[in-house]
């Protein structure tokens, strides 16, 4: 595994939306995500250490034990940011071909996570990008939290290889790199040959993805010292309109929503 990296190519918060309407993807550096959270985005660093309590995804289908998580399921509507029930995780075999077609039940959001002001910003502001880019309307969102560690030697943060999720808007946060090498980010068009690769290291910088024009993955993850623990933290969210992926549509075009 190669030890080198590319600099991402970071744009200015004005042309994140004509970035993703022209290219398929947008990255921003983490002192962008700052300007675009506004004051609460000095709570992202309450939420930082909640990835030290993510329970073991106990659904990899490669026997790996590299990878826990936490999820949780919301609807941005209106402004507003309205809770679900916690349900099941399901995609389809022709986005996630190793673990499509399967109900995968993780441990939800933490309360100390979910209410935090800096969360809802970033929700928000999710929300409003999607709508620039795809029309506003209720968007169907995801949150999961992943870390990805170097136990076993190597982590995969993609072990699907590279993929669609069938959303509208993919959000992959990086929350940490801790003594680590590779977990490259690799973003190629759905329909063509081009592609580029680089290395998200900066906290809360964020790969943006307009889902059915790109495909992406990252490279797999081992300790930069042989014997200590390496992990790599992110937070990936999907938003996708009229409803979540197992879901039907209700004839108004909106999937019925339950209130936790």
């Amino acid at each position: 595994m190669s030890g080198s990296s590319f600099s991402p190519p970071c744009i200015p918060l004005s042309q994140a939306a004509s970035a993703l309407k022209s290219q398929g993807f947008a990255v921003l550096d983490s002192a962008t995500v700052m300007q675009w959270l506004g004051p609460a985005a000095a709570g992202l660093d309450e939420l930082s250490p909640l990835w030290n309590a993510l329970p073991p995804d106990n659904h990899l289908k490669d026997g790996g034990r590299y990878r826990r998580r936490r999820h949780g399921s919301l609807v941005l509507s209106g402004g507003s940011v309205k809770p679900v029930t916690h349900r099941a995780h399901w995609q389809p075999l022709e986005y996630n071909a190793l673990h499509g077609g399967m109900e995968r039940w993780f441990e939800p959001l933490l309360p100390d996570f979910s209410s935090k002001d800096a969360w809802h910003a970033l929700l928000l502001r999710l929300g409003e990008l999607t709508s620039q880019v795809k029309g506003e309307q209720p968007w169907f969102v995801e949150a999961h939290q992943f870390r990805i560690d170097t136990d076993g030697g190597i982590g995969r943060p993609t072990p699907e290889g590279a993929h669609r999720d069938g959303v509208d808007l993919v959000a992959v946060f990086l929350v940490a790199r801790h003594q680590i090498k590779g977990g490259e980010t690799r973003v190629f068009e759905a329909e063509g040959p081009q592609g580029q690769r680089f290395t998200l290291t900066q906290p809360w910088s964020v790969l943006l993805l307009d889902d059915a024009r790109v495909i992406h993955e990252s490279t797999p993850i081992q300790p930069l010292v042989l014997g200590q623990l390496g992990w790599r933290d992110t937070l990936v969210v999907t938003l996708r309109a009229g409803a979540f992926q197992d879901e039907v549509p209700g004839s108004d075009g909106v999937a019925a929503v339950s209130a936790s």
